[in-house]
């Protein structure tokens, strides 16, 4: 096996982060770059693949159970063994890496937290490094801040969280690390980085490199997935199976091969993830091209209707005869401070959210803010015992339940909340940060990814709203002035304003609008 000394690979920006030099060593890089020149390849086929795909849609064909599969959709087998850490996931909390939140996350009662490079994270060079010192911290039981507003101490406690890391996907590249003057993967840059620093202690920890997988489309993008696991357990010396993933089913195409996905990854996967605000989003992304898909409001497309419930339900029946976790989605919600009623209103909606899952038979789930942990554990007491794995639905879905479109108005106010969310995320990203509260709502990436795409596809067809208007480049146009002029001066605005009419107003349809957001980030 080769060295970083046996490959031109770069890193283009020297952080000057107290312990950087200790997680950006000659053997991490080499270990990357390895990873680099062996699957790279791959990647990028895979994301062309994507797009060919996309033009079948655009000609009319929906997605479906692939017939060259139907052996292992009706066979019976079962996933590899899940570690005891593992066992009990039924609330976890999700957020970016740095190192207060890391703490408070360990600390909230959830069984798990998850630690996210991926939507909760704009990827500057010092955010991704420091979150990977943090986490490799973490683990060397040297985790500490202080907070310099106020001179208060954080600590992880006794009984922490199980603790999962989330790469980027497979879209997008790390520029500032490269080989042979090439970009590599931000995903296996998230990943080879913290395995090669924090398997091995996870492991005398009694805990182990576990994954989220985001973003994923095929199976032929878990089996990559799949590959990479394989090769990285012989060069760290770990025996097959050791690394531990659950792939977030977030993209309709993926929700057609829950089964194959399970199976590729059988020696390392531990169960799927209803990662619903994506699975929106690309909902809207790979069928709104079509006038017979045009989505209603945000607000009216909820999990317990039309292609979302099929979904969960689906998911559900598909991981537990496989002998997988089942995990329902994120509760975006977080307390409403100043407000009594509002803030009653809101842990209602999320303890009723979550019963509903418990119902359909998931074995946990996310929240966003450690206020809503005991609210979301309350209700998955409900289930009695640590997971669900016993339950499978009695209807599973049919394709056409799976394709379902919610129905529902479109306003002139969910339009406007599109707008000011959605600049006002990208702004936030602009400045560095991927975790933005806006109304009472903690939104990330994927719900701004909603706001755009709906606003793009409203424009297109110049969809119908219920005061009898219809959506036009005139009415987008003033309403984002309007919500501008009523937002004031916020950092970054005036970039956010000009990509967000860029992305709504162009022809073709930006396949993630981090894409064109990382040049200006960069």
């Amino acid at each position: 096996m080769s060295n970083v000394l046996d490959r031109p690979v770069a890193v283009a920006s020297h952080s000057p982060l107290p312990g950087a030099d200790e997680i950006l060593t000659d053997g991490a890089l080499g270990f990357i770059a390895e990873l680099h020149e062996r699957f790279d390849d791959r990647r990028k086929q895979l994301l062309a693949d994507r797009i060919e795909r996309q033009k079948r849609f655009d000609r009319g064909e929906l997605p479906d159970f692939p017939p060259e599969t139907a052996h292992i959709r009706e066979s019976d087998w079962r996933i590899g063994s899940i570690p005891a850490d593992l066992q009990d996931r039924q609330v976890e909390i999700t957020g970016p890496t740095n190192a207060k939140m890391v703490i408070n996350a360990l600390n909230s009662g959830a069984k798990v937290f998850m630690a996210d490079f991926e939507d909760a994270t704009a990827p500057t060079w010092d955010e991704l490094i420091r979150g990977q010192i943090n986490l490799r911290n973490r683990w060397l039981g040297r985790l500490r801040f202080t907070d310099p507003a106020t001179g208060k101490d954080y600590a992880i406690g006794p009984n922490p969280a199980v603790l999962i890391v989330r790469p980027r996907g497979w879209h997008l590249i790390e520029r500032h690390v490269t080989v042979r003057g090439e970009p590599v993967s931000g995903a296996l840059f998230d990943f080879g980085l913290y395995v090669w620093n924090c398997a091995k202690a996870a492991l005398e920890a009694g805990s182990g490199p576990y994954f989220y997988l985001p973003k994923l489309e095929s199976r032929f993008e878990a089996a990559l997935w799949s590959d990479v696991f394989e090769f990285t357990e012989e060069w760290l010396g770990l025996d097959r199976g050791t690394i531990k993933v659950t792939v977030l089913i977030e993209t309709l195409p993926a929700a057609f091969e829950m089964d194959e996905i399970l199976y590729e990854l059988r020696e390392n996967i531990v169960g799927l993830n209803c990662g619903r605000w994506d699975y929106i989003f690309s909902y809207i992304k790979r069928l709104g091209r079509s006038p017979d898909r045009i989505t209603p409001d945000r607000s009216a497309m909820t999990m317990d209707k039309a292609f979302l419930a099929a979904y969960s339900l689906r998911l559900v029946a598909t991981c537990h005869r496989r002998g997988a976790f089942a995990m329902g989605g994120m509760s975006a919600f977080i307390p409403v401070k100043g407000d009594d009623r509002a803030n009653s209103e809101a842990i209602a909606k999320v303890r009723a959210d979550k019963l509903r899952e418990v119902g359909n038979g998931h074995d946990g789930t996310w929240v966003a803010h450690p206020a809503l942990v005991p609210v979301a554990l309350d209700a998955f007491r409900e289930m009695h015992g640590p997971n669900q794995l016993f339950l499978i639905p009695e209807e599973i879905p049919t394709r056409h339940m799976m394709l379902a479109l919610h129905q529902g108005a479109r306003t002139e106010a969910g339009a406007r909340e599109n707008i000011r969310v959605a600049v006002q995320y990208i702004a936030a990203w602009l400045g560095g940060r991927g975790a933005v509260p806006l109304y009472n709502l903690m939104e990330d990436a994927a719900t701004a990814e909603i706001c755009r795409a709906q606003l793009w596809q409203w424009l297109r067809f110049e969809a119908p709203f219920d005061d009898g208007r219809r959506f036009s480049r005139d009415l987008f146009e003033d309403w984002l002035a309007e919500e501008l002029a009523a937002l004031g001066d916020v950092p970054n605005l005036k970039a956010a304003a000009r990509l967000l009419h860029e992305l709504v107003t162009d022809d073709e349809f930006e396949e993630f609008l981090t894409l064109p957001a990382y040049d200006l980030l960069a």
